[in-house]
C-alpha cells in the first residue's frame, strides 16, 4: 500500500510540473510563442557529450534548418510557420549557441554534424531534408558526406568549405576578414561585453531591429559562448582536411547557392565545381535576386519557395 502511494505521489507531482511548465513557460518558449507560434516548441536533447536546443513544430517530411554566424535558430523565424504547414521542421542552435551547451572542444563540422546525426535519431527523423547557412552550411555538407542515406536532399547557402578550391582565395579577400581574426587569441579580450556592437557590423538595417541583434547578442552573450563560435571557426584547418579527403561518390541531391549581393555569390559555380570534383555527382546552383548574406531575414519569401519546392521532390 506504502508503495502504491509513493507510485501515486509520483505521478501527481509530475503531472503539476508538467501543468506548471505550461501555465509558466520558459522565457525561451515565450520567445518562440512569440515569433513563430504556439504550435512550435522548445526543446533540448542530449547527444554527443553536448546538450542541444531547438525548435520543433509542424507534420510531414523533416526539414531540419541549421543556422550561420552571428545567429542562432531565431535565423529561421520568418519561414517557419509557413514551413510546417507542409513538413516538420526543426531549428537546431549549434553545440555552444544560445541554449546549446558549450563544451571545450568537439568544434569541427564533422563532429558537428555527428551532433546533427545524433539529434535526427533521437527524434526519430529520418530521410530529413537539411538547410544549412553559413556555418551552418559547413555542417550541411560535413552530414550529407558522413550520413547521406539518413537524408533525401540538402540545401547549403552563403558558405565556401575549407579544404575545396577556391577557399585559399575566398580566405584572403577584404570582405572575410573576420575569419583569420576568428582564428586568433584576440577576439575573447576585444569582443566580451561588445557583441552586441561587434555583431550589429554584420547584421545591418532594414532586416536586422535592434531586438534582433539584442537577442543574437545574447546568445553568445557569455565567455563559454563567444569561445564556442570562434573555437568552430578555429577548427577550419581541421574541416579543411576532412574535406579534403572526401572524394567517394555519391548522389544525393544537393542545392548550393547564394544571395546576388553576397560576397560568396562570385565563387559559387567554382565551388559547385569543386564539391563535384570531389565525388558530388548531383549538385544545382541557385542565386536569391535581392539579397546579400543573410538570406533568410532578407528574402525570406524567396527561401521559402526554394525550401518547399526542393524539399518536397
Amino acid at each position: 500500500m506504502l508503495e502504491y502511494y509513493a507510485i501515486a505521489g509520483s505521478l501527481v507531482l509530475s503531472l503539476a510540473i508538467a501543468v506548471s511548465a505550461q501555465q509558466h513557460p520558459s522565457a525561451e518558449q515565450r520567445l518562440v510563442t512569440a515569433q513563430v507560434g504556439p504550435a512550435f516548441k522548445s526543446d533540448f536533447v542530449t547527444v554527443n557529450g553536448t546538450s542541444l536546443h531547438f525548435v520543433r513544430g509542424g507534420t510531414g517530411p523533416a526539414v531540419l534548418l541549421i543556422h550561420g554566424f552571428p545567429e542562432d535558430w531565431y535565423e529561421f523565424r520568418k519561414i517557419m510557420p509557413a514551413l510546417a504547414e507542409k513538413f516538420t521542421v526543426v531549428a537546431v542552435a549549434i553545440r555552444g549557441i544560445g541554449g546549446s551547451a558549450p563544451t571545450e572542444s568537439g568544434y569541427d563540422a564533422a563532429n558537428l554534424a555527428e551532433d546533427i546525426h545524433q539529434l535526427l535519431g533521437r527524434l526519430n527523423l529520418e530521410h530529413t531534408y537539411i538547410v544549412g547557412h553559413d556555418i551552418g552550411g559547413m555542417v550541411a555538407y560535413a552530414l550529407a558526406r558522413r550520413y547521406p542515406a539518413q537524408l533525401r536532399g540538402a540545401m547549403i547557402l552563403d558558405v565556401a568549405f575549407p579544404g575545396l578550391e577556391p577557399w585559399s582565395e575566398i580566405e584572403g579577400r577584404p570582405p572575410f576578414w573576420h575569419i583569420r581574426f576568428h582564428q586568433t587569441n584576440l577576439p575573447e579580450k576585444l569582443l566580451a561585453g561588445r557583441q552586441a556592437d561587434y555583431f550589429r557590423y554584420f547584421l545591418g538595417p532594414p532586416h536586422f531591429s535592434e531586438e534582433d541583434v539584442a537577442h543574437y547578442a545574447r546568445s553568445y552573450q557569455d565567455t563559454a559562448r563567444l569561445r564556442s563560435i570562434l573555437e568552430i571557426y578555429r577548427a577550419f584547418p581541421e574541416n579543411a582536411r576532412f574535406n579534403a579527403s572526401h572524394r567517394e561518390m555519391f548522389d544525393l541531391p544537393l542545392i548550393f547557392g547564394a544571395g546576388t549581393g553576397d560576397a560568396f555569390a562570385e565563387f559559387v559555380p567554382r565551388i559547385a565545381e569543386a564539391m563535384r570534383g570531389h565525388g558530388c555527382s548531383n549538385v544545382r546552383t541557385v542565386m536569391i535576386e535581392g539579397s546579400a548574406h543573410y538570406i533568410a531575414e532578407e528574402q525570406p519569401v524567396a527561401l521559402l519557395a526554394l525550401i518547399s519546392k526542393y524539399a518536397s521532390e
